[in-house]
């Protein structure tokens, strides 16, 4: 029968991969979209998958984490289309860039209204305050390898929609302010949140949520620098976040819980463990020179060249995110890896009979695993590959920022979507290149017409002054 293990020998192939690879699909549609009806249909794609991936093993905290998964994801995509009518009813197309373009004569009242509607289902994916609830309930729950590949892609589908809306359809920056207003109140309230944990699973999903603030903050401040700063901070989450994910994996493989309640004496019995613990960690909390660090400081001059006091105020609140992450973080490592293991509150339960991780078989029945203590070479290689990958993006963090600021410029620059999706020029940015085409080949034919002779009358009509039509009138 086929089993279902968090990085085990026998995970169900047949199952995990093929979803897997239609849940990349659905990931590579939604980035690949140049409408928002396809846009919704990659969403669509990927939720059927990722509900298939969140309840594999079928335990009763999963399915429940499942159903309100799929709930919160019906409500997203239910705004969508609701926002898909909105927006058809007042420019006539699903076209992003015809969409831009014709926004601008939308009356400002509709033009709030629909942003607001995309906001709310573009938020719900990424996991933004105050929707963001359903994120630390259901993540925690599903197999640590689905884990980390959720944090690592599905949240930045919704930050990416997020930046083109906001960089093609809404490019006049009038509604920063609200973006600005999300982007605090996430980075706090997703920290706020992670410091009550006890759990690391359910602790790095906070921070997850508390650092898509951070790509937020450089969205709304509506300047290539800060989309810029964006863009780099997404590339180097995505590596550190699902890093640190996989080690939570780890960690349950080793000890049999990933509880702080429970857990001690990692820094000693798993040193490996503490070390892919510890690289991720610091990153994550901004500690210099890590890429994490080089990100904040690029959103945070960002910040200061845009200046006002929100601008200021959104600077605030990344430093103090950033010091109470790296305080969270140092808390895993002093209660996890560091105290010993006999001093936590229920370490001596672990001991005596370490928390079983579910099993399932096709019949659906629960077995203690036995394979407690043992680490998967192929997680522990690939945890590995992610973080000396974070650690690339710091060495090369000058290229990478340069490729993340041209990205920027261009998307700042609509005239350059517009061009390469309908040939838009920049002298008539209302008509298409196809268009000027046949303005100017009329131009040319009319000119011509200048050069040739008067058109002679047909033969046999010359001397009656009559067409072919008028003789075959007369009787």
């Amino acid at each position: 029968s086929q089993g279902v293990r968090d990085g085990g020998k026998d995970e169900p192939v047949a199952v995990f991969l093929p979803t897997y690879m239609l849940l990349s699909m659905g990931v590579n549609m939604s980035f690949l979209a140049g409408d928002l009806f396809n846009l919704y249909v990659g969403f669509e794609v990927f939720l059927v998958a990722s509900y298939v991936l969140l309840t594999l093993g079928a335990s009763p905290s999963r399915v429940r984490a499942g159903v309100s998964y799929v709930m919160v994801s019906m409500v997203s995509s239910m705004v969508f289309l609701f926002a898909l009518a909105g927006v058809y009813a007042a420019v006539g197309t699903m076209n992003l860039a015809q969409i831009g373009m014709r926004m601008e004569d939308v009356p400002t009242g509709a033009r709030a209204a629909i942003f607001g509607t995309l906001l709310v289902a573009f938020g719900i994916k990424a996991a933004v305050f105050p929707l963001d609830a359903w994120l630390p309930d259901s993540y925690p729950t599903a197999p640590s390898l689905v884990t980390a590949v959720f944090a690592g892609l599905l949240t930045k589908v919704g930050v990416y929609s997020i930046i083109r809306m906001r960089s093609v359809v809404f490019t006049d920056g009038s509604l920063d302010g609200l973006l600005m207003w999300v982007a605090l109140a996430t980075m706090i309230v997703g920290i706020l949140g992670a410091m009550a944990q006890n759990d690391i699973k359910r602790l790095l999903s906070f921070t997850l949520v508390s650092h898509i603030g951070y790509m937020i903050f450089g969205i709304a401040l509506g300047s290539a620098q800060g989309l810029s700063g964006a863009i780099f901070y997404a590339v180097h989450h995505i590596l550190v976040q699902t890093a640190l994910f996989l080690v939570v994996g780890l960690i349950e493989r080793q000890a049999g819980t990933s509880s702080l309640r429970r857990l001690g004496s990692l820094a000693y019995t798993a040193p490996v463990i503490a070390l892919l613990y510890f690289i991720p960690a610091v990153n994550l909390g901004g500690i210099p020179p890590f890429s994490g660090f080089l990100g904040k400081i690029i959103l945070l001059e960002a910040g200061a060249n845009v200046g006002g006091f929100m601008s200021w105020l959104l600077i605030g609140g990344a430093v103090v995110t950033s010091l109470l992450t790296l305080y969270v973080m140092v808390l895993v490592w002093s209660k996890g890896f560091w105290r010993d293991r006999s001093d936590a509150p229920e370490g001596n339960v672990a001991m005596a009979r370490p928390a079983p991780l579910a099993e399932v078989t096709d019949e659906v029945e629960f077995v203690e695993r036995d394979d407690v203590g043992r680490m998967p070479v192929g997680m522990v290689a690939s945890t590995a590959t992610l973080i000396a990958a974070s650690l690339a993006v710091t060495v090369l963090a000058g290229p990478i920022a340069g490729v993340t600021g041209r990205a920027a410029e261009s998307a700042q620059d609509i005239s350059i979507y517009r061009t390469a999706v309908l040939g838009t020029t920049a002298d008539n940015p209302g008509r298409t290149l196809d268009q000027q085409r046949l303005d100017d080949g009329s131009d040319t034919l009319r000119n011509r017409d200048h050069l040739l002779p008067e058109p002679q009358p047909a033969v046999g009509t010359a001397a009656t002054g009559q067409t072919a039509e008028n003789e075959e009138a007369q009787p």
